[in-house]
């Protein structure tokens, strides 16, 4: 009887963001008659989007034992320097001309500008040895800075382009392609990649293994600085494809964007049963816990909840979290540590 209550409960807690989901979706569709409205759940979908793509690039990050602060600024950061090479182009002072180039080429060399920062991330955990939680503390406030710096803290509000320089079409990344928002199929995109990459590759047995045990990792042969500079480097790179994909949707670009975006990206993993001691997490789960934060901020909207506890009940959210994750590990420790003394008898 015990090993049964023992067993419903190990399952009521795996399923345990689903049924928070399911149960939120009742809620507000009481709370609120046009919560499962069509317009209501596009929208939803549109930010479910942002906060998937950031968490699938924390997840990584979480379970290889590391957190990245860095990517709500990147996102800002990101915006801005596709805005300002559609807007205003890139001057080369010592030519006396300005280039523009076309929205490919806007979005590769934004990426690689998030990629940069990534790389950057990884280069001062693994290298010099700081915390991942300092290091990409500092990097935020660099990549906010350097966001500020690149417009003197003003908005670029028109990326339409120009067809006469041959860069239209950002407008693309914030449209729907048959009434589903664009960036929920990049969402799609990505998740998918992301999981084969982490289920189905040595790279994703390596990012596990480091965040079960580092040190059992680099005895094993792992190369445990090269994947963890990847890892951070996959981070910012869908942090930067979050600031495109923001800036075109609102055909402009604020230094400001992505503004405490990080904890959305943090609770979502968290909610999806990624681990924050590192080791554990999908991104089937992630999604599902991205959901869960969509809904919340949504929903509280609509019923008309003030910013102030939307803040205080996300805290609450990620709190809860952790510890019904630390509560879920302990169980399965004690049940394993049965299992090998039943088997001892």
């Amino acid at each position: 009887m015990f090993k049964d209550k023992t067993s419903l409960m190990m399952t009521l807690l795996k399923g345990r963001t689903l049924i928070v989901l399911v149960l939120l979706l009742i809620f507000f569709s009481v709370a609120n008659d046009n919560f499962l409205s069509t317009n209501t759940l596009l929208l939803l979908a549109k930010h479910v989007a942002l906060y998937g793509i950031l968490a699938i690039g924390m997840t990584y990050v979480i379970i290889t034992g590391g957190i990245d602060l860095s990517v709500g600024a990147v996102v800002g950061l990101a915006g801005m320097i596709a805005g300002g090479m559609i807007q205003n182009g890139v001057t080369l002072q010592f030519a006396g001309v300005t280039l523009y180039f076309s929205v490919p080429m806007v979005v590769i060399l934004t990426i690689i500008v998030g990629a940069f920062i990534g790389w950057l991330n990884g280069i001062i955990i693994t290298k010099f040895g700081v915390a991942p939680f300092i290091a990409t503390l500092g990097t935020m406030y660099m990549a906010r800075g350097w966001a500020m710096l690149h417009s003197n803290g003003a908005t670029y509000s028109s990326l339409a382009g120009n067809e006469a320089l041959g860069n239209t079409g950002f407008s693309f990344f914030g449209s729907r392609i048959a009434e589903i928002p664009v960036g929920a199929l990049i969402l799609v995109v990505i998740a998918i990649i992301a999981h084969i990459l982490l289920k189905k590759t040595v790279f994703g047995w390596h990012i596990f293994a480091i965040g079960g045990n580092e040190k059992a990792a680099k005895l094993s042969g792992v190369k445990v600085d090269k994947v963890k500079i990847l890892v951070y480097i996959f981070s910012a790179v869908c942090a930067a494809i979050v600031g495109l994909i923001t800036a075109s949707q609102l055909e402009a670009a604020h230094p400001a964007t992505g503004e405490t975006w990080e904890m959305n990206a943090i609770a979502a993993a968290v909610l999806g049963g990624t681990s924050m001691a590192g080791g554990i997490g999908t991104i089937g789960g992630t999604i599902v816990g991205a959901f869960v934060i969509g809904v919340i901020s949504d929903g509280m909207v609509m019923c008309g909840v003030s910013e102030f506890w939307q803040m205080i009940i996300k805290g609450l959210v990620i709190i809860l979290a952790v510890i019904i994750d630390q509560f879920q590990r302990n169980m399965e420790a004690k049940m394993a540590l049965q299992a090998r003394n039943e088997s001892k008898d």
